[in-house]
């Protein structure tokens, strides 16, 4: 399996309509497919052929406010394999309670928290029993899981057909699954900040909006010509204060050996892996706080600096330049003893390499 994000779509698929009657029809898809050990003899275009039908939903409009506008939410969440050989989804509940919350802000009918967690155990479900799944490796555990795969799961809204400005009244939402590795390439960990803004306040920037990438795949894109791995954005309207990566949420590890994030606004996604990153840290003794953090203070009195997020996990940056200055945190662009305490008791727990102290996990 390629590293990073890869369309190869899992067989089973799940879509769901909300419809006149008020209420949503759910329904799961069992797309064209082979054996799973078969397929992985296909020849690169007879896989590709295959791929391609099981990209297809052709109940769903091209023209419609999805694709003309960028009006439509997502989310991402990982089921993770276990040494019993079993796979367990990480948080599932906060994905479809955050699922709702983007829904709602967009104002269209919202998809249950429960019919979520539902729905991504049986799609994950169904596709393991047909043999679609990552088998937990034991060395994995050697660099922390750094290398580990898993199932990643993409849940969507797409709306009905339209044009012109308007709401979605009769939204699908859909869930894929694909196999999945490592997001951030290895060998290079330096970040620098962009000039582009990521969101205003008053805006979108709190859901996990479509249109809200766009700005930061520009950045990212920039950076990497560049010779970076991250871009970084600061604040609208001082362009002082940090916010977010390109996809992922902020932190700082001060020489006050205190962990400093961006308090959440409404031009800060409110991060899963985020949110367990503070639960672990405190687990660990480490102090925490939820401020705002300039970019000043992160260059001078930053020990470690990590971005989080679902695809990410924890990915310590080596350096981070802004203007005409670089902070240098790492010299031999490995992560800090506090970054790898945290990657480790985060995957720990994914893999079921640790205890689950506080529930995360949901058997699929």
């Amino acid at each position: 399996m390629s590293e990073g994000f890869t369309l190869s779509v899992y067989p089973w698929v799940y879509l769901a309509r909300f419809t006149e009657s008020g209420a949503w029809r759910e329904e799961f898809q069992e797309k064209p497919h082979k054996r799973a050990d078969e397929e992985e003899r296909l020849s690169s275009d007879e896989l590709g052929s295959l791929l391609a039908k099981r990209n297809s939903f052709p109940e769903m409009p091209l023209v419609n406010y999805t694709t003309q506008y960028g009006f439509g939410c997502f989310e991402g969440l990982k089921a993770f394999p276990q040494p019993d050989g079993g796979l367990k989804l990480f948080r599932p509940d906060q994905n479809g309670g955050r699922f709702a919350r983007s829904m709602e802000g967009l104002r269209m009918p919202v998809f249950p928290e429960a019919s979520f967690v539902k729905a991504t155990i049986g799609l994950v479900r169904r596709n393991l029993d047909l043999g679609f799944a990552p088998k937990y490796d034991p060395g994995w555990e050697k660099d922390d899981f750094e290398a580990g795969h898993s199932v990643y799961l993409r849940p969507f809204t797409y709306s009905e057909p339209a044009i012109g400005l308007g709401l979605s009244h009769n939204p699908w939402v859909a869930m894929v699954a694909t196999p999945v590795g490592s997001y951030f390439r290895p060998g290079n960990s330096k970040a620098i900040t962009t000039d582009k803004v990521r969101a205003v306040p008053g805006g979108t920037g709190w859901i996990k909006c479509n249109a809200n990438y766009v700005t930061p795949i520009l950045a990212k894109k920039k950076a990497e010509a560049e010779g970076y791995m991250e871009a970084v954005f600061l604040d609208a309207g001082e362009k002082r204060y940090l916010e977010e990566g390109s996809s992922c949420n902020i932190f700082v590890y001060l020489r006050s050996n205190r962990l400093v994030t961006p308090d959440l606004g409404d031009t800060i996604l409110p991060g899963i892996t985020r949110d367990s990153v503070l639960a672990i840290a405190k687990d660990l003794g480490i102090p925490v706080e939820e401020r705002r953090l300039s970019i000043e203070e992160a260059m001078s009195e930053g020990k470690e600096v990590f971005v989080t997020g679902t695809a990410a996990g924890i990915q310590s940056m080596e350096s981070l330049t802004h203007r005409d200055k670089t902070a240098i945190y790492s010299r031999d662009g490995k992560p800090g003893e506090v970054s790898r305490l945290l990657q480790h008791a985060l995957k720990g727990i994914q893999y079921g390499a640790l205890p689950d102290t506080h529930h995360w996990l949901r058997e699929v």
